[in-house]
């Protein structure tokens, strides 16, 4: 697995800047929800982890890495040819695991890490995270103190200040790397001393949280609520957008 990894980065490393690969984290089971397929639940006429694979494309994915069970109905919403199913071994085995095994696939630079089971997230959120990773910032944040040296990554922060680690974008080296020496099994234990810059979320005053999942009925209920009301104000399905919790990744 280690291997794989330390090969993904040169990859990555060679493939240019063109583009981005997204890892959607979709095979978790809502626990709090009676066990139920959490990122094919619907919600705004579509499943949670649809759409998130339309917000990643929309945003400019040219790959989309699936760590969940094959799932035939996402090829809609993905690139052309660029769809890839993994699966943790065993399944379950929690998000770290189905993170090493999905960058194993990834290709591009930059990959961006995002939950599958947010319905509110949109392109808009994912686009500032994407530059924030790709651009420069002051020697005195980025993680080898290198003047022109970009940040590792760029992680959204909700209302409260708490970073959501699955919604956040990496330099593939530089998440690959990290894998390798890691043993743990916590995403905020892999992520959090990489000093990823974190971003404060960009939304319209009234738009429902972009980092909001569906882990409880009443969570997914708020978020039925919240597209239905969203559909009503613009006239029709909330096309483009898509909402309950947050992306925090510490369970």
């Amino acid at each position: 697995m280690a291997d794989g990894n330390t090969g993904t980065a040169g990859d990555a490393t060679a493939a240019g800047s063109t583009g981005f690969d997204a890892i959607v984290l979709a095979g978790g089971r809502a626990r709090r929800a009676g066990g139920a397929d959490k990122p094919g639940l619907q919600v705004g006429g579509r499943s949670l982890v649809a759409s998130v694979v339309a917000a990643a494309v929309a945003a400019g994915a040219t790959r989309v890495i699936v760590a969940g069970p094959h799932r035939p109905g996402l090829a809609a919403a993905a690139p052309a040819g660029g769809l890839v199913f993994v699966r943790e071994d065993p399944p379950g085995a929690g998000p770290v695991a189905a993170l090493r095994v999905a960058m194993a696939q990834a290709r591009a630079c930059l990959v961006v890490l995002l939950a599958g089971d947010l319905p509110f997230l949109t392109s808009r959120q994912l686009m500032p995270l994407l530059a924030g990773a790709a651009g420069d910032r002051p020697g005195e944040d980025a993680d080898d103190g290198a003047a022109g040296v970009g940040p590792a990554g760029v992680v959204l922060l909700d209302d409260t200040g708490r970073p959501q680690w699955l919604a956040s974008c990496w330099r593939t080296a530089v998440l690959a790397h990290a894998l390798v020496g890691y043993e743990g099994y916590s995403l905020r234990g892999l992520l959090e001393p990489l000093r990823p810059v974190l971003l404060p979320c960009p939304r319209e005053p009234g738009e429902p949280p972009p980092w909001l999942d569906c882990d409880t009925p009443a969570e997914l209920a708020r978020a039925r609520r919240l597209a239905g009301e969203q559909a009503g104000l613009a006239g029709g399905a909330p096309g483009g957008q898509v909402a309950g919790g947050d992306a925090s990744g510490h369970a």
